[in-house]
């Protein structure tokens, strides 16, 4: 604020009424709140949040039997004196219950950033409508942990970590009335000491404010809270009470002596603003991270300030720049592939036609040694046809001239028999 001069008025002007135009206009509107619940199947969450807002939220019971870890949000709308608030509580179910926990946090990470996406993409439009957006983004993680009463599980340790840096989150001992009270603080010390030991950030309640430093301090001493839930009620001297009641005893809800889930409600409402604020800064990171991979940037190369329009101008002109190249290299990948193809049929074609023209050598070399054996056997038959030829012509003139002989034998044999028959 260089340059800004302080000036003190001589005369009441009115401005000093906008702390109640804002009060006004916030009551009117009206707030969201929208909480987390991660925790194993039957450790209380349902009953915590019935307990947590004096209202009983209907709720299907969970199965202890599914495939992988789903969420179920449900939203309502509560009134105390004239301030509306519209609460979303998400809740786990499933969570814990497979035999592979490796990726059991991963659903709830999907749904974390799936919410802010989704007010990112509200706030990216053209035509926006925050003002009547329903926000979903998650104000704060209710971790419950088991009350083993040794330490924290692998699971909780992998999926607090993941979410540390998304969510606000506050971890809690559900059904802390199976613990004894001699365990509890012991084993409130060891998952601080966990938490610390494996750098898990958890959220803790800002002492900055005069108004609430002295409690927060005093109340960030009670992490993690031990709380126990219920809509029953039980008639305690001449009061109902919601407790829980036992063979050994009576553990009363409302009780700060035996369980801190009133110390959790009361930190709940009492900073209810700041968890808002606080998951703002969480969505500001993811916003930046998600611009920076889009290629947005507010300084150029040159450290300048570079404006939203240059910005969208110099990615469009490098998206079309990359456009054409890809282009490009589609169209020489294609002329390449036509070619190698072409090349491929002819290749296949010689492969194909060349035992056609070797069988077709190979006949016609038969061919022509059956056409030589042929002409051998013709010259044979021409020899012997010659040969026999020749016979016939002797046989014949001998035959000539042995019919020639043949009469004078004739006679002379018919002069001897004459001869005889006249003797």
């Amino acid at each position: 604020n260089d340059g800004c001069r302080t000036l003190s008025l001589s005369a009441h002007v009115g401005f000093d009424s906008l702390p109640d135009q804002l009060v006004r206009k916030s009551i009117k509107h009206g707030f969201c709140f929208n909480i987390l619940c991660i925790g194993e199947t039957g450790i209380g969450k349902s009953a915590l949040m019935s307990s947590l807002f004096n209202t009983n939220f209907e709720d299907s019971p969970s199965t202890h039997f599914l495939s992988s870890v789903r969420l179920r949000a449900q939203t309502c709308e509560l009134q105390e004196s004239n301030v509306l608030l519209k609460l979303t509580i998400v809740k786990t179910v499933g969570f814990g219950d497979q035999m592979n926990k490796a990726d059991s946090y991963q659903p709830i990470v999907d749904y974390i950033d799936a919410q802010f996406e989704a007010y990112l993409e509200e706030e990216l439009k053209v035509i926006r409508s925050l003002f009547s957006y329903h926000d979903t983004r998650i104000h704060v993680c209710l971790y419950f942990i088991s009350p083993t009463g040794r330490s924290l599980k692998t699971i909780d340790l992998l999926t607090m970590r993941s979410l540390d840096s998304k969510v606000n989150i506050i971890p809690i001992i559900g059904k802390a009335d199976s613990i004894s009270k001699t365990e509890l603080p012991e084993f409130k010390k060891k998952i601080m000491s966990e938490l610390i030991s494996n750098g898990i950030q958890i959220y803790q309640f800002p002492t900055d404010d005069e108004t609430v430093s002295e409690i927060n301090t005093i109340t960030n001493g009670h992490l993690p809270f031990a709380v126990v839930g219920s809509m029953e009620k039980v008639k305690i001297g001449n009061k109902m009470v919601r407790a829980r009641q036992y063979p050994w005893g009576i553990v009363k809800v409302e009780n700060e002596s035996h369980c801190d889930t009133v110390k959790l409600r009361r930190m709940l409402c009492t900073n209810m603003e700041d968890l808002r604020e606080k998951t703002c800064a969480y969505y500001e990171l993811y916003r930046r991270c998600r611009l920076e991979k889009l290629g947005c940037r507010d300084i150029g190369p040159e450290n300048k300030p570079v404006s939203l329009q240059e910005v969208i101008e110099a990615k469009r002109l490098e998206f079309f720049l990359e456009m054409e190249r890809k282009e490009e290299e589609i169209k020489q990948r294609f002329v390449q592939r036509v070619n190698e193809n072409a090349a491929m049929l002819e290749e296949a074609e010689q492969q194909a036609s060349m035992p056609i023209l070797t069988k077709f050598d190979h006949l016609m070399r038969m061919h022509q040694a059956e056409e030589l054996k042929l002409e051998e056997k013709k010259k044979i038959l021409e020899d012997e046809i010659a040969e026999f030829i020749e016979k016939k012509a002797v046989t014949e003139f001998i035959q000539s001239q042995v019919s020639v002989s043949t009469p004078v034998v004739s006679l002379k044999t018919q002069g001897l028999q004459k001869v005889s028959a006249d003797a």
